[in-house]
């Protein structure tokens, strides 16, 4: 009777174990569509550092969360290549208060499958200057973000969102980064590194921008009778390129009719009707792109002081 005990015994033991296993592999074959972004990150070891970040700065809840989200998500080898950048061991040696901008520049607050991608900024979910980060995507050969990161691998569908895999870590840029990132203002980037400009509107500000593109430029070089940038002097420039900054990080909604002051002393002379435009003949074209450290309007024309 004790050994029949036993047996029974086994066999009910035997029957745990297996149903515990049947559980187990049912829990691992749980189909991509009904994972959330943050549990399908979990579930692939390439992305086991911004698993890490994630929970340590606190948004593991945020991706596990309703909504519709996009998530282009750094592997581990984008990680590791930033940490070799930054001089760093790795997540531990980065804080809670720093990590947390960062990663929310992965996300968008929509989905955003490849099919509807195109051209252009988009506004991320990392905040700044009371506003939210521009991140500016090109599609001209594969969807590529800031110019730097490229999307891998495409339209994981998840459950609260949509997945893209990049190669790199963005980082939140500030009006020089996004500068540089834009091929239209390439002359303008060059004019402010040869009037060593880059230092002071790298700082902490904020600043509001109005950018010439680079058709402006142009257009004012064929004025002037000069060949480009090369043919202008750090002093000469130095006015120009400040008559185009103010100060604080001015919104296109809280541009007012009225008068400036910029940074080189002088003043801009702003009209908000019919439609935006400053000392009269210069139109913004383009506004909103936001900055770690203040914000860019695009101009058609170069201000002269």
């Amino acid at each position: 009777m004790k050994k029949q005990t036993l047996i029974f015994g086994m066999i009910a033991l035997m029957g745990i174990f297996i149903l515990s296993g049947c559980e187990k592999a049912e829990e691992e074959m749980k189909p991509v569509s009904d994972m959330t972004i943050a549990e399908y990150a979990s579930s692939d070891e390439n992305f086991s550092i911004l698993v890490d970040a994630l929970a340590k700065a606190d948004l593991v809840n945020v991706l596990n969360g309703t909504g519709n989200f996009t998530v282009f998500a750094p592997t581990n080898a984008a990680f590791n290549s930033l940490f070799s950048e930054l001089g760093i061991s790795g997540i531990d040696a980065l804080t809670k208060e720093t990590l947390t901008p960062i990663l929310l520049y992965h996300v968008l607050g929509t989905e955003v499958k490849s099919s509807m991608i195109s051209p252009g900024y988009v506004s991320t979910l990392s905040p700044a200057q009371g506003s939210a980060v521009s991140l500016k995507i090109d599609v001209a050969s594969g969807v590529k973000l800031n110019m730097s990161a490229n999307v891998a691998v495409a339209d994981v569908d998840v459950k609260n969102g949509v997945i893209h895999v990049i190669d790199k870590v963005l980082l939140p840029p500030s009006i020089v980064d996004l500068a540089i990132a834009n091929e239209s203002f390439s002359i303008l980037v060059q004019a402010v590194v040869k009037a060593n400009l880059v230092d002071a509107l790298s700082a902490a500000g904020p600043f509001t921008v109005f950018a010439p593109t680079n058709a402006a430029f142009e257009a004012l070089f064929a004025t002037l009778g000069v060949s480009g940038v090369a043919d202008l002097t750090a002093e000469q420039l130095t006015p120009i390129l400040t008559y185009h900054v103010v100060s604080g990080n001015v919104l296109s909604s809280q541009l007012s009719a009225g008068d400036v002051p910029t940074l080189n002393g002088e003043s801009l002379s702003i009209a908000v009707s019919p439609a935006p435009s400053i000392n009269g003949t210069v139109n913004i074209v383009a506004t909103d792109v936001q900055g770690s450290n203040g914000i860019i309007h695009v101009i058609d024309q170069v201000l002269l002081p």
